[in-house]
């Protein structure tokens, strides 16, 4: 990217993230995966710059485009947003694994191995207040593969436009049990096909849930991004990837919210958008933690051990 190009975009990121509430605090020359130029600006709230995160972007995109400068307006309003909690990195799966995502390399690439794919990598790690104190903290290298198909309905292979439904899918999959987090390991494949995305109604598709479902989510979510992880500091209940990843909306997800503060589960803010774990809530520890490990016993390989001992007729 020449020093022009480079000066014009980190204008017009400067200028999209302080109508979001964000500031630029530094920037820097990186590269993809194909060794393409990009640039990698690390943004934090204007009132509190001790939580950041990396706004990664490459000398293709074009920011002058309204549609495009729409949705990453949209992107920094909801990271704005997100900053505020204690561990903006965390996200919660429906079978209650604490989740952190970091290490994904931005925009996709080409596939190298000659598939007609797009692919992104990025790396999971298991949250539970626990695995941060040993050697190898459970986790999982990812591979997300984007298909031709797919990357049609995505209006640029950016961060802003694909990284929370790449974080939905890698949930989505470990939900069903094809991700297995490790101390050690290659790459696991996560497929991001039209499966995940309904033409006719023209949005995401994770996971049909009921209100109560829902509410047993936002529970947990409480329990471990701010009352184990957190320090009991308040967490986004109405996070608009979480309402992606339930197939719900914010609207909904703030009525769970509220019912459950009705019930003395979770404590509401004033502006009742974030919640922090009650009393009531942390004294069930002993079943989040019992959830972690069936998930864990859930997503570990199985293997037929009549065929290991040698006893098949193949």
């Amino acid at each position: 990217m020449s020093t022009g190009a480079q000066a014009v975009l980190s204008g017009q990121v400067e200028a999209a993230a302080k109508a979001a509430g964000l500031a630029v605090i530094s920037s820097e020359v990186g590269r993809d995966f194909s060794g393409e130029p990009t640039t990698r600006f690390m943004l934090a709230q204007v009132a509190d710059n001790s939580k950041k995160q990396v706004l990664e972007l490459s000398d293709k995109f074009d920011f002058s485009r309204a549609d495009l400068l729409a949705e990453v307006g949209t992107y920094l309003a909801e990271a704005a947003k997100r900053l505020k909690n204690p561990r903006p990195d965390c996200y919660l799966t429906l079978h209650g694994l604490p989740l952190s995502f970091e290490k994904f390399t931005w925009p996709f690439h080409a596939s190298t191995s000659g598939a007609d794919t797009f692919l992104v990598h990025g790396e999971v790690r298991l949250e539970d207040g626990e695995s941060s104190l040993l050697h190898a903290p459970l986790h999982a290298k990812i591979a997300a593969s984007m298909t031709v198909t797919f990357a049609e309905i995505v209006k640029a292979p950016e961060q802003p436009f694909a990284e929370g439904f790449i974080y939905n899918a890698v949930r989505k999959t470990m939900d069903q049990g094809q991700l297995e987090l490790v101390k050690s390991g290659n790459r696991q494949p996560v497929p991001v096909t039209t499966r995940f995305y309904s033409p006719w109604k023209k949005r995401f598709s994770f996971n049909d849930t009921t209100e109560g479902q829902r509410q047993e989510y936002l529970a947990a979510k409480v329990f471990w991004l701010s009352g184990v992880l957190g320090d009991g500091k308040p967490v986004w209940v109405l996070d608009p990837r979480d309402a992606q990843y339930l197939n719900t909306t914010v609207e909904e997800l703030k009525k769970n919210a509220e019912a459950l503060a009705g019930e003395g589960i979770v404590r509401l803010a004033a502006d009742t958008e974030y919640a922090t774990a009650t009393e009531a809530l942390m004294g069930h520890r002993a079943q989040y933690v019992a959830e972690v490990q069936a998930a864990l016993a859930f997503i570990k390989p199985t293997f037929n051990e009549e065929m290991r001992g040698g006893h098949t007729n193949m």
